[in-house]
């Protein structure tokens, strides 16, 4: 007998069907794996490259995955990365400098001068300059500005030149917890450290202390000394446009120091306060009105600075720029404190240096006879090892701890006919033409008539020659001897104007100096502003047959515990212009010293060669030559220590005019004779090009104290009524030996032009 099973009690009503329920959800689960399948069916059934397009749904999972490890990986750093200590920064120790032979000491600095300050002191409109200056979304950000660092990346990637995205929280995290190093750890840090401090910190608490460890400039850290260096006051008495000055310093201190750089750099320096002052409008800090009735705030000239009195501090200078500019140790990180650096100074030679300057000039000076005319002498002076690079020594004032300018690095004196051996190699390197077709070499011919018009540049010159003396048809090489201003005007422009211009800066000039324009035909005399550092340079070039090394001052960089020394760059030659061109320039320079304007230099008793230069109004005088072994260049010049403005060298000493050949080539002679003191004789290893006569025969050098030949012409122009005292002889001790022989006149016809009337032209230096 069957059993039917018993009958299932009746859902209570209302109550849901479980098994209807399972039905539906189970048809669910096969409709959604049969779309699955059916998708999975569909990307098989397409061609292989459209399978390889990821679908949106792995586009969106993939970045949610990364967002989530990102998220994950952004906490874990947050989490991990702690506010450290601050740096050594502030018991920094000191550099110490070091001569050549890395044991003689020639300075100490790096002691940090600052005192910090509260933010109380610190004036609302320059924290506001600063806030301008830095990071305009400082009071907005939260310790970074993504938006800033990706602009800045774009603007770096695009060619818009390199950009910085630190905002002012960034930059105190890396002055007072980090290093300066440049590495990605490092901006990791400071990337979580910044985000840390906004939170820990209160916005006036992050300015005052970027405030208080920021370099200003002139051995300043801290807005306080920084007020004190540049305008003598305590921060509390900060003026807006002093604030904003002394915000426009931080992004580059030396460079926009308007006391001790050149026109361009003042200009830079005035356009990035400018920027200041807008921002601050831009911002709401200053009204527009105020803003305009701002004017600039000339800052105090550089006080003196301990520790480096007489020439230590212009060599230190030197070395500190020589750092900074090759990229090897920033400001910040070089006055940290700790160094040891070994200099290519040599003591012996910078202190002949020394003693040139005293014996030649500074004994003839007499301030109290002739006050107005013996006061203000400065000279610039600098000596570089051809072959190497090497700065052996510099002349940059009489005493850094009383003139902290650095006269042997600046550049705003014309060089007058120093510029003519330029003109010379432009034209022999290379097979250049005069107006008539002739290939220009050392014998080629040109008139030397005083004013003739030149032919072909691009304004009209037609520059007298000294004392308007005209020589009529004249050799290259004898107007090189007497510094014939007609005849080298002419020859630069044959060699052309832009290929002067390129081998003044493969030789050694840099190419942003005033000056060297090749549109204006004058500078072909000379109107350029090189440094002294920089026409030894070019004067190193033509001793080394043509091989440019940019000059160099130091040789070692140490820091005792350090592990992470950068190390120094080599110093490969380039070639500026052909070793044919170089020495027949050589040779030319030669005859300027055995028979030329620079016949002072016989007194060597060695052969040299070099030129000499002296400027329009008399405002500057110059001699640049060299031995196989060393090229030195001595600029004598008078400024107002107040104005700054450059004043006429007639007078100096009770001589009614100063040429080159005379103070800067006996300067340079008696401190070559000092340099070289020890060292055996060498002779110019020449190889002229075709169209050089054969050197003069080598002269036989004497110590004679009773020479056999008749005196040089004297290159000081005749005492002035005023002069207290005659100019001692200056009577070479060669014999005459160094009488330039007679040679049969060259087969090839002068340069015959025929003048046409020109407005009068402005006449450049001599």
């Amino acid at each position: 007998m069957s059993q039917e099973p018993p009958d299932q009690p009746p859902s209570p009503a209302g109550a849901p069907d479980l098994e209807s329920e399972d039905r539906a959800e189970g048809s669910r689960r096969d409709r959604r794996r049969a779309r699955k399948a059916a998708r999975k069916a569909r990307r098989r059934a397409m061609p292989w490259w459209r399978r390889a397009v990821p679908t949106w749904r792995m586009v969106v999972g993939g970045l949610l995955g990364l967002l989530l490890l990102g998220i994950a990986a952004f906490v874990t750093l947050y989490l991990t990365v702690s506010v450290p200590d601050p740096n050594a920064h502030a018991v920094a120790q000191s550099n110490v400098y070091y001569y050549a032979d890395g044991t003689t000491e020639l300075a100490r600095t790096g002691s940090v001068n600052r005192e910090d300050v509260p933010i109380e002191q610190i004036p609302l409109d320059t924290q506001h300059a600063v806030v301008s200056a830095e990071d305009r979304s400082f009071y907005r950000n939260k310790g970074v500005d993504l938006r800033g660092m990706v602009r800045a990346a774009w603007n770096s990637a695009t060619g818009k030149g390199l950009q910085g995205g630190s905002t002012i929280t960034q930059q105190y995290v890396k002055n007072y917890y980090l290093t300066q190093e440049q590495t990605y750890t490092r901006k990791i840090k400071e990337f979580f450290i910044s985000l840390k401090v906004d939170q820990q910190e209160s916005k006036d608490d992050i300015l005052a202390g970027y405030l208080n460890t920021s370099y200003f400039g002139r051995g300043a850290y801290g807005i306080q000394t920084a007020a004190n260096a540049y305008y003598g006051v305590d921060v509390s008495r900060l003026t807006l446009p002093q604030g904003a000055y002394l915000a426009t310093l931080l992004q580059a201190p030396s460079a926009y120091d308007v006391k001790n750089t050149s026109a361009a750099g003042r200009a830079k320096a005035m356009a990035r306060w400018n920027y200041v002052l807008d921002g601050m409008v831009s911002l709401g800090f200053l009204d527009a009105r105020a803003r305009a009735a701002v004017t600039f705030p000339e800052p105090l000239d550089p006080q003196p600075v301990k520790g480096l009195s007489g020439q230590a501090g212009y060599l230190v200078d030197i070395a500190d720029k020589y750092l900074a500019a090759a990229g090897i140790l920033d400001n910040a990180t070089l006055r940290s404190g700790g160094w040891k650096i070994t200099t290519t100074f040599d003591k012996a030679k910078q202190d002949a240096f020394v003693a040139a300057v005293k014996s030649e000039l500074t004994s003839e000076l007499d301030t109290d006879a002739r006050p107005k005319t013996d006061t203000d002498v400065r000279v610039a002076g600098a000596s570089v090892e051809p072959g190497t690079g090497r700065v052996v020594a510099v002349y940059g004032g009489a005493d850094y701890a009383a003139q902290p300018f650095n006269d042997a690095t600046r550049e705003d004196n014309q060089v007058g006919s120093t510029f003519k051996p330029i003109d010379l190699a432009a034209g022999l390197d290379g097979r250049h033409t005069t107006q008539d077709g002739r290939v220009i070499t050392t014998q080629t011919l040109y008139d030397g008539t005083t004013r003739r018009p030149v032919v072909g540049g691009p304004t009209a010159y037609a520059p007298p020659n000294e004392d308007d003396v005209s020589y009529g048809s004249i050799t290259l090489r004898y107007a090189m001897q007497k510094s014939v201003n007609s005849v080298y005007a002419q020859e630069g422009v044959d060699a052309g104007l832009d290929n002067v211009r390129r081998t003044a800066v493969k030789l050694g000039l840099p190419d942003s100096i005033d000056g060297m324009a090749a549109s204006n035909t004058s500078m072909t005399l000379g109107t350029a502003t090189p440094s002294a550092l920089d026409l030894a340079s070019v004067y190193a070039t033509l001793a080394g047959h043509g091989q440019h090394l940019a000059p160099w001052s130091v040789l070692k960089l140490e820091r005792p515990g350090a592990d992470d020394v950068p190390a120094l760059p080599q110093h490969p030659a380039t070639e500026a212009i052909g070793r044919s061109a170089a020495d027949s320039v050589t040779d030319v320079l030669e005859d300027v010293v055995t028979s030329g304007t620079g016949t002072a230099a016989l007194r060597l008793n060695r052969p040299a060669a070099g030129k000499t230069g002296t400027t329009d109004s008399n405002l500057s005088a110059w001699f640049a030559g060299y031995t196989p072994e060393l090229a030195t260049a001595v600029g004598l010049f008078r400024e107002n220590p107040k104005s700054h403005a450059k004043e006429s060298l007639a007078g100096t000493a009770g001589y009614s005019r100063i040429n080159g050949g005379a103070f800067p080539t006996a300067i340079w002679t008696a401190y070559m004779r000092g340099a070289l003191k020890g060292t055996p004789t060498q002779d110019f290893d020449l190889a002229p090009g075709s169209g050089t006569t054969a050197p003069s025969p080598t002269p036989t050098f004497t110590t004679s104290a009773s020479p056999t030949t008749t005196p040089p012409p004297s290159p000081f122009a005749s005492p002035s009524p005023s002069a207290s005292r005659a100019r001692p002889s200056r009577t070479p001790s060669p014999t005459d030996a160094f009488t330039t022989p007679a040679s049969s006149p060259p087969v090839e016809s002068p340069h015959v032009v025929t003048p046409t009337p020109a407005p009068t032209p402005t006449n450049g230096p001599s």
